[in-house]
């Protein structure tokens, strides 16, 4: 069956998106979804997300990572997303969305998408000196003494993904190096993908928030620069935190998938 999709990239984190609200697909298309993620025999993306029709909602994000698994929360995808509804003519600039970690609200800013994240929780200090946060999706964060552009972020992130401790479900990690206050790089290896992506929004929320817990004085605004491009984490006392940047459209076409009976 030929399927019309839409691909969007969030600072070079990329997806693909499928209209769903007639339901055409089930979401249990696994291996037609890691074959249209592959990057030399598909389309080419870290992840694919429908949008579908929910009731008390604009629609509902279903987002499944490029192995084809349906996953947990991808806050570049759901910007994604919102800029694909407001493409389709679904909303204008504001959005009021499910997804797998519960509503988010999103709002079209000056060409960006402003995301509201779920609560941060599961803060934890590891005993070798990393942290853990849980924002929608879970992650490991690793700070660096020396230059992020230089280290093995694949080799690294791949060996404590693999690791006795997270092997089972599985963690996201991310690298950091701190530029100055409130401002940091960072690249992360994400489960799901196995691999590093150019950015990961739940990943740079993640940073932010352990950044806020473990520093002072610190602006209400955090700056994250990954290879992809500059995004921002908003931060406030008590508060889920808004992430914002860049959500575009690249190309849109067809492609033959096989679906269930």
């Amino acid at each position: 069956m030929k399927i019309p999709f839409s691909k969007y990239h969030g600072t070079g984190n990329d997806f693909v998106l499928i209209d769903n609200r007639s339901q055409i697909l089930r979401g249990d298309e696994h291996e037609a979804f890691a074959a249209i993620c592959h990057r030399r025999f598909g389309i080419g993306a870290d992840g694919v997300i429908l949008l579908n029709a929910h009731d008390g909602y604009d629609f509902e994000m279903d987002y499944f990572n490029a192995d084809g698994n349906r996953s947990s929360m991808c806050g570049n995808g759901g910007r994604c997303t919102v800029q694909f509804a407001h493409d389709l003519q679904l909303i204008d600039t504001q959005a009021h969305f499910l997804a797998v970690d519960g509503p988010h609200l999103a709002y079209i800013v000056d060409g960006a998408i402003k995301l509201k994240m779920g609560m941060p929780h599961d803060f934890q200090l590891l005993p070798t000196g990393d942290y853990f946060i849980h924002t929608g999706s879970p992650h490991l964060v690793h700070f660096l003494t020396s230059a992020l552009d230089q280290f093995d972020v694949v080799g690294q992130g791949r060996a404590i993904r693999n690791s006795d401790r997270w092997a089972a479900e599985g963690t996201n990690v991310n690298f950091v190096q701190i530029l100055d206050q409130g401002r940091a790089a960072v690249r992360t290896y994400e489960r799901g993908v196995e691999d590093e992506t150019w950015s990961c929004g739940t990943g740079v929320t993640a940073v932010a928030e352990i950044m806020k817990r473990t520093s002072s004085n610190l602006p209400d605004v955090i700056l994250l620069e990954t290879p992809g491009g500059e995004l921002r984490v908003h931060l406030s006392p008590d508060e889920a935190p808004w992430l914002e940047g860049p959500a575009k459209f690249v190309f849109k076409g067809t492609i033959e998938i096989s679906t269930h009976a």
